[in-house]
């Protein structure tokens, strides 16, 4: 999906990031504050949206964080190969983190989680209230996700 109006930057949302929607509405869901998810609707069409494509650098530079662990700098490397020319950036919102990539004219939003989220999915570290030892955790998988 792209979103753009007048000569501002085109800003596309991403396959993921409506994942990530939909992830959340589960999450606000459960918590029973669905009034959190409308709001979220609201927002992006209105202010982050035109925010981000008025304003692309306006979100800090995920670049410039430092790496504080051998794994940390394996992966800034790797993500600034995937990048090339384009700038990873973060948009705080009042309950909401956007992450998103400008390349050129475009602006892709990648990804949104609420602060209720976590970013380890315990649900696979816990079986009926016990957590998982020795050889029952599996370490492996897509470190993509």
């Amino acid at each position: 999906m792209e979103i753009r109006s007048g000569n501002k930057l085109a800003v596309k949302i991403t396959a993921n990031f409506e994942r990530n929607l939909d992830e959340i509405e589960r999450v606000l869901t459960d918590a029973d504050t669905t009034q959190l998810f409308d709001a979220l609707l609201d927002e992006p069409s209105n202010a982050v949206i035109a925010n981000i494509e008025r304003f692309p650098k306006m979100g800090c530079n995920f670049m410039d964080r430092p790496a504080r662990s051998i794994e940390g700098s394996n992966g800034l490397d790797t993500l600034r190969k995937k990048l090339g020319e384009g700038e990873l950036r973060e948009y705080v919102m009042s309950d909401f983190l956007v992450l998103y990539a400008q390349y050129g004219q475009a602006v892709y939003l990648l990804s949104i989680k609420h602060h209720r989220q976590l970013s380890f999915d315990f649900a696979h570290l816990w079986v009926s209230g016990q957590a998982l030892l020795g050889n029952e955790i599996d370490v492996g998988g897509d470190v993509n996700d």
